[in-house]
């Protein structure tokens, strides 16, 4: 789907037509957005149970804060997607579907989900059903996210200890035994990472650096583009002191013991970790992957709730209304609800009026508290004289 593709879910009474019929009154949607701002597909919306207007006021309140939460779930499941798919979008463009079909295909196509939500419930039930169902989808999928970066973490640090400089990588195939002072009671060899700028000083100043260092101890044990690597012998009661000053002076003191076939065990844990990594890795983009199309779908059965629910308060009964997906793009979806506007301003009674030359204004004064509390101002808080829902599938 095109990152710039907007829709719009429109609710409009069948009076609109003459004869009060619903594709008549579609026709009427299509005609007042045009072709040149926008393609109205028929977006189909069981009635439910209505409670009283109490109600109603309340679960308009309530799915206002839920669809919120979808559209920020799907919004993180998406990223998520992102980063462990490395930004690839040809990639992840492939994992955002819904039922393995792509998400614009799903709005067309859309119809309520009988079996899961079963629209003869209470609509308090029903709502409270989707809110459990996106909860389970964020946590479920934070909790295998979290998982995945903490392996991830781990096996960078492992890969880091076998490719990094002579200051952080493993020093198990670099050191051999032959030079560490071991089972000594008052002698112990420390090994430590100089800058190959500093290894002059180092030389120069190491013996008088700390008490009892044992003259002409070091010995160069390896070499890389940034460091050098001395094992310098100290006695075990100035150790920490000696140790102190080598940082003190920029040479970094490297913490090894030497272990029997510990090469071999550390490429063992290696290749654990890594194939671990792989194992949940490919659950994580799994996971996302279904994911992000449940909670698409959670988002857009929330959304057409929001269009009933608003369209009872705005329309009243008998219920006898339309409601219309229209697919625009940014840039038109503003041209789209001034045409709206201009087609049905008369069913916002005062709200609406037209100036000198005709052109539909909205009178502010006229849309009260009462219409906010009532959960009448749509998006972005602005009143409309017909049932509105503007969203982004990203």
């Amino acid at each position: 789907m095109s990152k710039n593709t907007r829709f719009l879910l429109v609710s409009l009474p069948a009076s609109i037509s003459p004869t009060n019929d619903h594709d008549e009154a579609l026709t009427a949607l299509r005609s007042a957005v045009t072709t040149d701002y926008g393609t109205v597909f028929p977006f189909s919306v069981p009635e439910f149970k209505i409670g009283t207007l109490d109600a109603l006021v309340q679960q308009a309140d309530e799915l206002a804060k839920l669809e919120a939460a979808c559209e920020g779930v799907v919004g993180k499941v998406g990223d998520s997607l992102k980063t462990i798919l490395e930004g690839d979008e040809s990639k992840i463009s492939k994992h955002k579907t819904v039922n393995d079909k792509p998400a614009e295909q799903y709005l067309k196509s859309f119809h309520w989900n009988k079996i899961k939500y079963r629209a003869d419930k209470p609509l308090g039930e029903i709502i409270g059903t989707l809110q459990k169902e996106i909860t389970s989808i964020d946590n479920q999928v934070k909790e295998k996210y979290n998982s995945y970066n903490q392996i991830k973490t781990n096996l960078t640090a492992l890969q880091r200890r076998q490719t990094g400089n002579l200051a952080t990588k493993s020093l198990t195939s670099v050191v051999p035994p032959s030079l560490l002072i071991r089972d000594s009671e008052y002698l112990e060899t420390h090994l430590i990472a100089v800058p190959l700028t500093l290894t002059k000083d180092f030389l120069r100043t190491y013996e008088t650096l700390a008490p009892m260092v044992v003259p002409r101890s070091a010995v160069q044990v390896s070499t890389d583009s940034e460091f050098a690597l001395y094992a310098v012998t100290t006695f075990k009661k100035h150790s920490l002191d000696f140790v102190h000053k080598c940082r003190e002076s920029k040479w970094t003191p490297r913490d090894f013991k030497f272990k029997e076939e510990g090469a071999a065990e550390e490429t063992r844990e290696l290749e654990r970790v890594g194939k671990e990594e792989e194992k949940v890795w490919g659950e994580a983009v799994r996971l996302g992957r279904t994911a992000w199309g449940e909670g698409v779908m959670c988002w857009v059965h929330v959304l057409a709730l929001r269009v009933f629910v608003e369209t009872v308060l705005r329309y009243g009964l008998p219920l006898n209304f339309v409601c219309g997906l229209v697919k625009t793009t940014g840039k038109l979806a503003k041209k789209v609800r001034s045409s709206l506007d201009v087609s049905y301003s008369y069913l916002g009674g005062n709200a609406f009026g037209r100036d000198k030359k005709g052109r539909v204004t909205k009178d502010d004064s006229a849309t009260s508290a009462d219409m906010q509390a009532a959960g009448h101002m749509g998006d972005g808080g602005e009143y409309s004289a017909y049932v509105c829902y503007e969203f982004e599938v990203l």
